[in-house]
């Protein structure tokens, strides 16, 4: 959305993800940030939840959304405090990876089961922290959204197709016509 507003070279955003806080701040000479309104719906607003964590990107990517670090993984209520290691653990997916080598280690039917993608995918406890840092590297390095590739998909009937008039009326006499062939040799 900033590049849509040509606001992208104005407001980088955070270029180190490291899980501080962060905060778009506008500049004295130039356009203001773009405002955003978190609104979450339905979801629940419990520490961790996944909309804090698209906030949290959206944020780091240069968009000026008011929030507190009160809700992301690594906030201690009782220190009042973020750390910002715990919280950059979520971000680069280290916490799957520690669950993944617990898993693998413990229980190795519970892994496969459970971490089938990312095995089919060559994805270990190893590189995932790599794989996220290359998603954001190709994110900053062309931010633009990209729309699927339309699939080619045919629609399954579930009624008989309807014939047109002609055929209807073909078919009527193709039945009149047996019909009177077997009158006629049940007569013979």
């Amino acid at each position: 959305i900033l590049h849509k507003f040509n606001l992208d070279k104005v407001y980088e955003g955070a270029t180190d993800i490291d899980g501080d806080y962060f905060c778009v701040e506008d500049v004295d000479d130039g356009p203001g940030a773009f405002r955003c309104c978190l609104d979450v719906g339905l979801a629940r607003t419990s520490t961790g939840a996944k909309v804090f964590a698209a906030m949290k990107g959206a944020v780091d990517g240069g968009l000026d959304i008011p929030h507190s670090d009160k809700r992301f993984p690594g906030y201690d209520n009782e220190e009042k405090s973020l750390d910002a290691e715990v919280h950059r653990k979520h971000i680069f997916g280290i916490h799957v990876a520690d669950y993944m080598r617990s898993l693998q280690d413990e229980d190795e039917d519970a892994f496969k089961r459970q971490f089938s993608r990312f095995i089919k995918n060559g994805v270990g406890p190893d590189n995932i922290e790599a794989m996220y840092k290359k998603a954001h590297a190709a994110i900053r390095a062309d931010p633009a959204h990209k729309p699927a590739p339309k699939k080619n998909v045919t629609k399954k009937r579930w009624n008989a197709k309807k014939i047109g008039l002609a055929a209807r009326q073909e078919k009527i006499k193709q039945a009149k016509e047996e019909f009177l062939s077997q009158i006629e040799a049940q007569k013979e």
